[in-house]
């Protein structure tokens, strides 16, 4: 194992926080991946004689108001929420970063559209920007997806061309001028490897606001549809039924705060541990 990398863990041991959110995002990550082998029950399975049954050995968390199990359907949620937060910052990274990077490189003209059109898009607020989107392509996780992922473009542009813009001012990328590398090759061979750890805290916190973006659109009914569970969906579905079942709502609103707030955590810590500014044990 590399020296550095054996340092970096031998910190986060010590970190109270990056181990709390590392063991939150594990296990929402689990519970994500187990969904695909393995639920108590079909999400689309209905039996209203069993309608809002109460936890039991046989439901451990109830039903809901078709008889659905509740924690099949957390599960699936879970497995949802992750396919659409990985794949809109997977957007966000493969188009923001080389955008930041190319800006950052190029300067002029090509530094300055970059970053007019990064002004333009944070004009309007993240959820908003969504809900325009999938109201005009319509409801479903794939134009949630595409929402979320255009949002994601220029957080990762205009964190990658600041965090560039410093590395361009460092002496070995003098040095690799002298060398005779032109623009692009140090770029990928120096620029990119020393914002790498930037990059991937801003992941993590893109990871929490996305799976957050997906609920807030579900809950509007222009995420993920039936017969497909989403949390935001569950949250909407419960509202008529709060005094009657608050677990209904309790149990995917609990899912949302603790993934969010372990992605945070995670966050945070990897950002301690990454950058030697900040480095510190909690």
């Amino acid at each position: 194992m590399p020296e550095g990398l054996r340092e970096i863990l031998a910190r986060g041991l010590g970190h109270r926080g990056f181990l709390l959110g590392g063991a939150v995002t594990l296990g929402f990550l689990f519970v994500a991946l187990l969904s695909l082998l393995w639920t108590p029950y079909a999400v689309t399975e209905i039996d209203i004689a069993i309608r809002l049954q109460a936890p039991s050995a046989a439901h451990w968390l109830g039903t809901d108001h078709f008889g659905r199990d509740l924690l099949s359907m957390l599960m699936v949620g879970a497995r949802n929420s992750v396919v659409v937060a990985l794949v809109a910052v997977g957007i966000g990274l493969a188009i923001g970063v080389p955008l930041g990077a190319l800006a950052a490189a190029r300067r002029g003209w090509v530094e300055e559209l970059v970053m007019r059109f990064s002004d333009f898009t944070f004009a309007f607020p993240a959820l908003l920007s969504a809900v325009m989107i999938t109201a005009w392509l319509g409801p479903g996780a794939v134009n949630s997806i595409i929402a979320i992922g255009i949002f994601n473009i220029p957080v990762f542009a205009r964190l990658t061309r600041g965090s560039a813009l410093v590395v361009w001012q460092r002496e070995f990328i003098l040095a690799a001028r002298a060398a005779g590398k032109h623009g692009a090759r140090i770029t990928l061979e120096h620029v990119l490897p020393n914002v790498a750890s930037v990059l991937i805290v801003q992941a993590t916190i893109q990871f929490a606001l996305a799976i957050l973006a997906e609920a807030g659109l579900s809950y509007l009914g222009l995420g993920t549809q039936p017969p497909q569970p989403s949390w935001g969906k569950m949250l909407n579905e419960a509202q008529t039924l709060m005094f009657q079942a608050p677990r209904l709502a309790i149990f995917p609103g609990l899912a949302i705060a603790l993934t969010v707030l372990g992605l945070n955590l995670f966050g945070d810590g990897l950002r301690d541990l990454l950058d030697p500014r900040l480095r510190r044990v909690r």
